[in-house]
């Protein structure tokens, strides 16, 4: 018996950014074909080699896309969450899976299998053109990730990871309270000398991941920074005690 309803399997592929620009008629038609699976933590979804069966969009848990060397060392590619979506890439070009998936928590999938949603796209044309605009999207953000990776260091890509953390949510309140005359009230003002606190919602595991390193480099860099005085870590929150310098390490080539 399935755990979630035609309606919520619908509104699980809704909220997958690769799927948000499809209407509701090809969203059903994905729904429909859609298997929902539970996977527990260190179960693993598939390994790299494999070949693809097919996708899976997240729709609660955490699952990591991870690559393994030669010696037994793992690097973390990805971190997805609700809304992620695992392994569309080999669903169009034919080949198997690139890298391993494995849950770090109890999470619940929609699985597509390759030939379903070929199949869909062959009959459907314009999803077919929709999805592969949004692929599209991600290979260039990839893109972006390999000349950081080619040019800029670990402390460096960390700096500016850090800095984008604290520029969003610096902008996210700078939206909320008004002024009495209607106009945005600037919550906190880059000219303030008063340390900067954000909630920082990442573990060091996600940054890793995100800037294309390892959680042992993130961790050490992170010592340095706190070292150097530029920021400290409270349990959940960053605390930026230099803005500035942080600046300043975000636009180093290292």
């Amino acid at each position: 018996m399935s755990v979630l309803s035609k309606e919520e399997i619908a509104a699980g592929l809704k909220a997958v950014p690769l799927f948000a620009v499809l209407d509701d008629r090809q969203i059903e038609t994905l729904a429909q074909r859609a298997v929902v699976r539970r996977a527990e933590p260190g179960e693993l979804l598939f390994s790299e080699g494999d070949p693809c069966m097919g996708l899976y969009v997240v729709v609660s848990g955490v699952v990591k896309i991870m690559k393994e060397s030669a010696q037994g060392r793992e690097q973390v590619l990805a971190i997805e969450r609700k809304g992620g979506v695992v392994a569309e890439l080999p669903v169009f070009d034919g080949g198997p899976y690139p890298a391993s998936c494995m849950p770090l928590e109890p999470s619940l999938l929609l699985f597509i299998s390759k030939q379903d949603f070929r199949l869909c796209c062959q009959q459907d044309p314009e999803l077919a053109l929709k999805v592969l605009a949004s692929v599209g999207k991600r290979l260039r953000h990839l893109v972006g990730i390999i000349e950081e990776l080619s040019f800029l260091t670990v402390r460096t890509r960390l700096a500016a990871l850090l800095l984008q953390i604290a520029q969003e949510e610096t902008r996210q309140k700078t939206k909320s309270p008004s002024s009495p005359g209607g106009k945005k009230r600037e919550v906190i003002s880059r000219q303030t000398s008063e340390p900067l606190r954000v909630p920082l919602r990442m573990t060091q595991q996600e940054m890793a991941a995100r800037i294309g390193t390892v959680r042992e480099l993130v961790s050490r860099n992170l010592s340095r920074l706190q070292a150097e005085g530029i920021l400290r870590l409270e349990g959940h929150a960053l605390i930026i005690a230099d803005l500035s310098r942080l600046e300043q390490e975000a636009l180093s080539q290292g």
